[in-house]
């Protein structure tokens, strides 16, 4: 078993996660405002879900090439794979928060705005709290694609170990080196934690909508 890879994996999911969840709240949030520019921004941050995985690892090396951030390169390192997991998780993290808030009655902001509430107490008291749900799905969704993602890691970040080879692109060495033991165990540690992952949200969001079924009888 690949420890180092997995513990690079599990490190760059908890990253990705920290990062991407209070910007996908944000962005998602921004979007109820716009009008005429929305479609468009809207098939910006789902780009990634459609492109080749290669095509996007490209335009990220020669983005990042010869870069860096306080002395670090952004290609062939941590940093670099980093950005990269954000970018190609965008999709995920932001359409279950984005659904979320749209799913709000807009009767509930038009009687917190008449009983004087700001926009930033709206958000904080009433918005946030009512899409739990969407942002708990976007963490669950985020988290499992990040310890799965392959093609562009491996386009921005190659293979070096302990730095940027994942579990994922361990999986691929040990199935170029014939080592098929060894792929097949990371590669149902993968399987495993992300039926869990899934599962976990499931259980949440399936009592939840039985209590809340139960409070509407």
């Amino acid at each position: 078993m690949d420890s180092d890879a997995i513990f690079l994996s599990l490190k760059l999911a908890l990253w990705t996660l920290a990062l991407i969840i209070p910007f996908g709240v944000w962005v998602a949030h921004s979007l109820l405002q716009l009008n005429k520019s929305k479609p468009w921004i809207e098939a910006a941050l789902a780009l990634p879900l459609v492109l080749p995985p290669t095509v996007l690892g490209y335009y990220l090396l020669v983005g990042l090439s010869g870069k860096s951030v306080f002395g670090i390169p952004l290609v062939f390192s941590f940093a670099g794979i980093l950005i990269a997991s954000l970018i190609v998780n965008l999709p995920f993290a932001i359409q279950p928060i984005q659904r979320a808030f749209e799913a709000i009655n807009p009767d509930i902001r038009e009687a917190a705005q008449v009983s004087g509430l700001s926009k930033w107490q709206i958000f904080r008291l009433i918005e946030l709290p009512l899409a739990w749900r969407g942002i708990t799905s976007a963490a669950v969704l985020t988290f499992a694609h990040t310890l799965g993602e392959f093609g562009v890691v491996l386009m921005v970040g190659g293979a070096i170990p302990g730095e940027t080879k994942t579990v994922a692109i361990s999986i691929y060495d040990k199935v170029q080196s014939f080592d098929t033991a060894g792929a097949g165990a990371l590669a149902s540690l993968l399987l495993g934690i992300s039926l869990i992952a899934i599962a976990v949200s499931y259980g949440v969001f399936g009592k939840s909508f039985r209590h809340s079924n139960r409070g509407r009888g």
